[in-house]
C-alpha cells in the first residue's frame, strides 16, 4: 500500500459540521476498499486565491491514508461527482508528517501572536 495526503476544498455555504461529515463520508470509502486513515485535519474556511464555481472561499480539509491506489482512486472519483466538493489534491508521499500539520501549526502561531499583542495592549493601559 501506499502513502496518500488528500486535501479537498468544500462549498463556502456548507456549515463546517457538514464540511466534518465529507472527510468522514470519504475516510468511509477509503475504508471500505482496503485503506487506513493515519489522519485527517479540518483546516477551516479560507479564502480562495480566485474566485472558483463563483466562491470566494471554501473549507478546507486534509485525509492522510495509507491506502492501495485503486482506493485512492475511487475516493477522487466520487470527490469529482460531489458537487460540494470544488477542488481536489491527492499527493503520494514518502512518509507521513508527525504532528500537525503546517496549516494547523500556523494557525496556533496565529492564534498565540494575538493572545500576545492583546497581553501587549493591556499592560500598556496599566502603565498610562
Amino acid at each position: 500500500m501506499a502513502l496518500y495526503e488528500h486535501v479537498f476544498i468544500a462549498r463556502q455555504d456548507l456549515s463546517s459540521t457538514q464540511a466534518e461529515e465529507l472527510i468522514k463520508q470519504y475516510s468511509d470509502i477509503l475504508k471500505d476498499n482496503g485503506g487506513i486513515i493515519v489522519g485527517h485535519e479540518y483546516w477551516g474556511l479560507r479564502t480562495l486565491a480566485y474566485k472558483i464555481n463563483k466562491n470566494r472561499k471554501g473549507h478546507y480539509s486534509l485525509i492522510k491514508s495509507d491506502s492501495p491506489p485503486s482506493a485512492a482512486q475511487e475516493m477522487e472519483r466520487l470527490m469529482k461527482l460531489n458537487e460540494d466538493v470544488m477542488r481536489v489534491l491527492t499527493i503520494k508521499v514518502d512518509k507521513h508528517q508527525e504532528g500537525p500539520s503546517i496549516m494547523m501549526r500556523t494557525k496556533t502561531k496565529n492564534d498565540e501572536y494575538s493572545s500576545d499583542s492583546s497581553d501587549k495592549s493591556e499592560s500598556q493601559e496599566l502603565i498610562s
